[in-house]
């Protein structure tokens, strides 16, 4: 059964027909050989893409035109959309009316019969998930192995769970029957009524277990719990003679232990998401301040003056010019050069020193170097302050912001996120944003809306305003919001993640991935079910679900059709697809955020069947794929197995599971060090098995040179150090051998002599500034300052050793440094530097292997934080190794809530 019907998809150019015919599966089977059975769900390409010089990407054969070239689309423009990625929270509080509202532009296809030369995707290697190069076994297979056993166990979990839930109903029945035998002679989905009826009674949704194909709609919130610990379990026997304790006495305790509200089961049942709620508003970004009069734009040579609204947005641009990624493109400079010139236009553009009109009308000649320079020498005075200013500076800006920094929610203090309203600047955006800088405009008063308890009082508006409007909206979780002009997307002030409404939505969101584990096993024997179905829907509805599921594509449309306007799985065009008889995939397209999504994948032989019959002519370039499914009908077929269930939730629960089983599995031994990189190997062959990637970001080679250059700065101390045993105890070098104390082949004389440079300079830094620190303490103290000859003589340290280390590179021979110095020592300390050099060794292999794949992005939003936890504490592993201050804040919940022995 379909869940979408025709009028739920715009009409398209072509369109798939409502039935598969029997003659049309037929012919198809025909087109490519039908023996053998890949195992599919491994992509054959990752990380970030790269030019190809090879050529293009083979065109498809059996896209309905065989003789043809499908037109180029990713280069043009066409089907180019973005996504509003301003805010990472949930858009489930945010009421629907407030969603951004898009429209598709369409641009001309290309004419050129040429295919577009393509980039290419590295492949896997096998240092990525620790396997050993030169194995026998193919990469891919051994792959595709082990997804496959995964995603077995998975299978048998969701059945033994289900088994027991069957097994727990049925000993509850035969405790409190509430049916007689008469039933027996009822229909089916009589019986069925019957038996859920006492279920409600318990505050229950859960129905009984059949043996029926048909989806389950079942809710584990019992389950749930009863799998977290419970605050004050219930005591039999005698009460224990313990005063009764006091309502503050409880306050006492939850201010010094925290509130562990994911021990109550009672919260976050409900849509009411709070009772009583007050907060102070939002903080404005001071008014702009005009440059100084010396300070101008020059056009075409000449300094011009600027009306202060024009000279803004001018500021804007002069204070990025060292950000070369953003001035350098093309689209970025037409797009704010626009908006420039509207501001000019209305504001009578400039005039020169003589107060002469200059119109200014061509990008190339305008100059914002004087700003980028004035900008530049007021970023150096700032870093040069005394520490004491800055401190100052900042406990003025903390007094100022102290007001807003919380809110007292349900009577709780909680910590607000974001309080501050944008400033206004030049918008980036990620990916090939087609509006990057275009000026966002500075947020006046009179646009935002307060969300505030109705008891509470309203904050005031800055003088001379009024806010928009004041809701008491208690089904939302944001505090205030503003509509912003580039996007249209509405900006919310929401907690702060460490906030408990926060950790509650992360807790339900990986709850509900460990919901899925009981209903996996069903919906891929459902959905591998319906690849064959005669119904075109249900067959482009189970094709969608398998990609979802395998491949971890992101549905797409997935805020509502009034939003959505980026491509995902339901989205995907004619031209989005190329297919390589006889398994392989290729997707191509702008995804989220505009950014390209790339990948080679083999697929199920039923799969690529069905995609070859969903581009049959007469259907090409702009028609969709499934053209008879929408996102909002497959989560609603996806929410009858279980309440909630998206296609989102597969992202969470494949991570997490998949995390799990290796955890399971996994033997981690040595130093601390090594275990960090055993852990973030599970996590990089999670996203590899997974499929999520990433680019290799722009600033890692430069990342690697400095790790490197720490590697052979130990190095280099190693030498030297053995160096030193030899003056000692020259005998050595016959005893040990002359290539023991040769100089590693890594470093030269050369690279040694600027290291030594770069030394002496660090040293002569850290005197400075140790020295001006102390000035600055005496100044405080009321003492007077120390003269510049005691800077010279701490300076003396920092001469020496560059004579040292020049005598040292003439005679080709070190001195040991240090009292009592003997060869045992230095060993010692040789030991030491060769620890060091191991364990940085480690880090930069690990940092290599991590690049192509978002190990941050899977370990904070796709793994269960709980599974990183177990880790911590099933190997003695400090948990600040994975989580940052922020991070332990965020998932407090899920550090405190398990030990080393939990499972997902």
């Amino acid at each position: 059964m379909s869940d979408s019907s025709d009028d739920d998809k715009p009409l398209a150019q072509a369109r798939s027909h409502e039935r598969v015919s029997k003659a049309a599966d037929k012919a198809l089977d025909k087109m490519a050989p039908s023996k053998g059975h890949t195992k599919p769900g491994i992509s054959l390409a990752n990380g970030p893409v790269t030019q190809n010089p090879g050529g293009s990407v083979a065109r498809p054969t059996t896209n309905g035109h065989t003789n043809g070239k499908r037109k180029a689309s990713m280069t043009n423009g066409r089907g180019k959309s973005y996504k509003d990625a301003s805010s990472s929270e949930s858009d489930s509080d945010i009421p629907l009316t407030k969603r951004r509202k898009t429209s598709k532009v369409n641009h001309e296809s290309s004419d050129e019969d040429q295919p577009l030369a393509r980039t290419m995707p590295p492949k896997v290697t096998a240092s990525q998930i620790g396997e050993e190069s030169d194995s026998d076994v193919p990469l891919g297979q051994k792959l595709q192995k082990e997804k496959a056993a995964i995603e077995k166990k998975a299978e048998k979990t969701a059945k033994a769970m289900r088994a027991e839930e069957k097994k727990e109903a049925t000993t509850k029945k035969s405790k409190h029957p509430v049916a007689s035998d008469e039933d027996d002679d009822k229909p089916l989905i009589v019986k069925r009524k019957s038996k859920a009826a006492p279920a409600r009674k318990m505050n229950s949704t859960k129905k009984e277990e059949s043996d029926s194909d048909e989806p389950l709609n079942k809710k584990a919130q019992a389950k749930k719990a009863k799998s977290r610990a419970v605050v004050t379990p219930a005591k039999k026997g005698k009460k224990a003679a313990k005063p009764e304790q006091t309502q503050e006495d409880i306050e006492a305790e939850e201010e010094e232990d925290g509130y562990r509200w994911w021990e109550d089961p009672s919260k976050g049942d409900g849509t009411k998401k709070w009772t009583t709620l007050e907060h102070n508003g939002v903080v404005f970004p001071p008014d702009y301040e005009p440059l100084p009069k010396h300070v101008k734009m020059k056009y075409d040579g000449v300094p011009v003056t600027l009306d202060p609204e024009a000279e803004e947005v001018a500021y804007f641009y002069g204070s990025m010019l060292n950000s070369t990624h953003n001035i350098e493109n093309p689209v970025f400079n037409k797009n704010f050069f626009a908006d420039f010139k509207e501001v000019l236009d209305q504001t009578g553009h400039g005039t020169d020193r003589n107060g002469n009109k200059v119109k200014i009308t061509k990008f190339e000649k305008c100059d914002f170097s004087p700003i980028y320079e004035h900008v530049d020498a007021e970023r150096t005075m700032k870093k040069a302050l005394p520490a004491a200013e800055k401190k100052a500076l900042k406990a003025k800006k903390d007094e100022v912001e102290a007001p807003f920094m919380y809110c007292m929610w349900d009577g709780r203090k909680q910590k607000v996120g974001n309080f501050r309203v944008e400033p206004p600047s030049l918008f980036r955006g990620r990916g090939e944003h087609p509006k990057t800088g275009k000026v966002k405009k500075r947020v006046q008063p009179e646009q935002i809306t307060i969300n505030i308890g109705k008891e509470a009082t309203v904050p005031a508006p800055p003088e001379g305003h009024r806010w928009k409007e004041i809701k008491h909206d208690q089904e939302g979780t944001w505090l205030a919001m503003w509509q912003e002009n580039i996007n249209g997307a509405y900006k919310y002030v929401m907690l702060a993640a460490n906030s408990d409404v926060k950790g509650q939505s992360d807790h339900k969101k990986f709850e509900k991935a460990r919901e899925l584990k009981k209903h996996i096993d069903k919906i891929r024997k459902d959905y591998n079910r319906d690849l064959k179905s005669d119904m075109m829907a249900d067959r482009q509805r189970a094709t969608a679900v398998y990609l979802i599921d395998q491949f971890a594509l992101r549905a797409g449309n997935e805020k509502g059709e009034d939003e959505a306007d980026t491509v995902g799985c339901c989205s995907l065009k004619f031209e989005h697809i190329t297919l390589q008889p006889p398994d392989k995939v290729i997707f191509d397209f702008l995804g989220k955020d505009s950014i390209r999504f790339y990948d080679e994948v083999t697929v199920d032989r039923q799969v690529f069947k069905n995609l070859r019959l969903f581009k049959k002519e007469p259907k090409g370039d702009g028609d969709e794929i499934f053209d008879r499914l929408t996102t909002a009908g497959l989560n609603k077929y996806l929410g009858s197995y279980m309440p909630g269930l998206t296609a989102k939730v597969f992202r969470t629960y494949n991570a997490s599971w998949t995390m799990s089983k290796l955890l399971q599995e996994m033997k981690s031994t040595g130093t601390v060090a090594e275990k960090v990189a055993d852990y973030n190997a599970a996590n990089r062959k999670v996203a590899i098995l997974c499929n999520h990637k990433r680019t290799v970001a722009a600033g890692h080679a430069g990342q690697m040179e400095k790790l490197q250059d720490r590697i052979n700065g130990i190095r280099y101390q190693q030498w030297r150090t053995k160096q030193m045993m030899l003056s000692l105890d020259p005998k050595l070098k016959k005893k040990k051998g002359a290539e023991f104390f040769a100089l590693s082949k890594d470093i030269s004389h050369e690279w040694i002599k600027e290291h030594q440079a770069a030394l002496v300079e660090e040293i002569r830094v850290k005197i400075h500034k140790k020295f001006e620190k102390e000035n600055e303490k005496r100044v405080a103290d009321g003492e007077k300052e120390m003269k510049a000859k005691e800077l010279d003589e701490r300076l003396e340290v920092a001469d020496e050793l560059e004579a040292k280390y020049k005598a040292e590179n003439k005679s080709g021979k070190a001195q040991p440094e240090g009292k009592g110095a003997t060869v045992e020592k230095l060993e010692q300390k040789l030991d030491s530097l060769i620890t060091r050099e191991a364990t940085m060794k480690t880090q930069s292999e690990d940092k290599e292997n991590n690049k192509e794949v978002a190990l941050g992005t899977s370990k904070i939003n796709y793994i269960d934080p709980r599974l990183t936890v177990v880790f911590s504490k099933k190997f003695d592993v400090p948990i600040e190794k994975f989580f940052s201050k922020t991070l332990r804040e965020k998932f407090e919940w899920a550090i405190k809530s398990v030990d080393e022995n939990w499972e997902f």
